[in-house]
């Protein structure tokens, strides 16, 4: 006998009272926190629970009783749908007044460690078209929305090029116009459709793992050059070379286009050869008088203007002098290296990727600096207490690690090393907190700046200063003592 489906409450009336992690909204039932997405505070709402767990529920507004005065019109036509920009209906000054504490409650809450007044959120000049790189998915079939399907009748099946609907990696949702990336990335994406759907070039089926178009990826730099890689999933010259060569002729603008042929089942690209086909082998990017070459394989913020506004709050944060030694550990290509070297003595980069070491070498040749070294290496294998005697004490530490945050024994080695400031730049200041707690009897907190490098998402970046402590807190001991020296400890 089929067990029969578990049906949910119907909450009504319920009020949206404030914002919550991961780009949600939530109310409170009966003493129970429900998370409501596409919602606002001050909004009124009707909302069928979808999931209920000991401590919350989740479910969608199905009726919007009152709508919130705070509420503004989204400006994306896929906004709901495609899964990014979720704040799209929140103004921006709110954005970033819920980022700012967001990092102070993270800060306080999970680090527990005394803080001093949390500086407001860094806003961006742009909130549209700031991004300088997209990734783009082909489907034989698109994504039909459920306001498609609501409305019946005959629906056309049709391939798609466009962004992976969340959760699933076969559904991808047909891009119409994106306000992320700015010209030309819309007309190429278009572009590209429009040639495969044309001349009868198969779309990829992820189930099946067949059909030609994988993927494009296209880079636009502050410089004004643009890069094109296109992905394939077999290696069909006689459909291959049309396509670029169509696109190297209908964009004069692209300067660097390449392809990869991906035989594999996922799509992930850091292993696969990337082949130049027209222009150079890399874009540039410029951050004050210096120049970073980005390649197909790069790491490079997303956002580059905001870039420049983080790396300013880490410089200045670091207050570096000409006779000290700076660390920058989790370097990638070496961008925030390079732009704090001329500030120092020496600058000591390490990074697990070795292609990003390469880039961040050729990126101190390109601008001429001759004070820094790169390290390339697993961070708890290559930062050890033989490293830093062979590379000198740090005075200052920059870290920038994954989401994740720092291992403990890298944090061990820094306490150790004792510089006397670390700056500590996060893009989740969840596991920053944690670190900040495993620092703090050692360096207390002198300086919060969040930074919001993506406009219309709950993401936020932040940068802290630690100073070392002139006499380290005492740690107790097991037996009911306490350490009280970094030897001891």
């Amino acid at each position: 006998m089929a067990r029969k489906k578990k049906e949910y409450p119907l909450i009504e009336g319920l009020e949206i009272t404030s914002l919550a992690a991961e780009g949600k909204a939530m109310g409170r039932w009966n003493d129970i926190v429900v998370f409501v997405p596409m919602t606002v505070p001050g909004d009124v709402v009707n909302v069928r629970i979808r999931n209920r767990r000991r401590r919350f529920m989740e479910g969608e507004a199905v009726e919007f009783v009152r709508r919130s005065p705070m509420r503004q019109e989204p400006f994306c036509p896929h906004f709901g749908v495609c899964g990014g920009c979720k704040w799209q209906n929140l103004p921006y000054e709110e954005q970033l007044r819920f980022k700012t504490e967001q990092v102070r409650d993270q800060l306080a809450r999970i680090g527990k460690v005394s803080l001093p007044e949390i500086r407001p959120c860094l806003g961006s000049s742009k909130t549209q078209y700031y991004r300088n790189k997209l990734e783009f998915t082909f489907a034989d079939r698109r994504w039909l929305t459920y306001d498609e399907i609501a409305a019946g009748g005959d629906i056309e099946p049709r391939p798609a090029l466009g962004f992976h609907i969340p959760n699933m990696f076969d559904k991808i949702l047909d891009i119409d116009r994106c306000y992320l990336q700015p010209d030309p990335s819309n007309a190429i994406r278009d572009e590209v459709k429009r040639y495969c759907i044309e001349n009868g070039y198969p779309f990829h089926n992820a189930r099946e793992h067949a059909g030609l178009m994988r993927g494009i990826v296209i880079r636009t730099a502050s410089t004004g050059e643009v890069m094109v890689i296109v992905v394939f999933n077999e290696d069909d010259r006689s459909r291959i070379e049309p396509l670029m060569s169509h696109l190297r002729d209908a964009f004069p603008a692209i300067t660097s286009l390449f392809y990869i042929v991906n035989t594999k089942w996922n799509d992930s690209l850091t292993d696969q050869t990337p082949v130049l086909f027209a222009g150079k082998d890399h874009i540039v990017e410029r951050m004050e008088e210096l120049q970073f070459k980005v390649g197909p394989k790069s790491f490079y913020q997303t956002n580059s203007e905001q870039a420049y506004e983080l790396y300013k709050v880490a410089r200045e944060f670091a207050d570096l002098k000409p006779e000290e030694t700076l660390y920058d550990l989790y370097t990638g290509t070496g961008t925030i290296a390079n732009f704090c070297a001329r500030r120092c003595r020496k600058v000591v980069g390490i990074e697990y990727v070795p292609e990003a070491i390469e880039d961040a070498a050729e990126n101190s040749r390109l601008n001429g600096i001759e004070n820094t070294v790169f390290y390339a290496g697993d961070m708890k294998n290559v930062l050890s207490d033989d490293f830093v005697a062979a590379n000198g004490r740090p005075d200052v530490i920059i870290l920038d690690p994954p989401r994740a945050g720092v291992d403990e024994p890298v944090l061990e080695v820094i306490m150790r090393a004792a510089p006397e400031r670390i700056v500590y730049v996060s893009c989740n200041p969840a596991t920053q907190a944690r670190d900040l707690a495993l620092l703090d009897r050692m360096y207390e907190v002198a300086a919060v700046q969040p930074v919001d490098m993506f406009p219309h998402t709950h993401h936020v970046e932040n940068v802290v200063k630690l100073v070392r402590r002139a006499t380290p807190k005492p740690v107790p001991r097991e037996d009911g003592g306490a350490k009280n020296t970094a030897a001891e400890q």
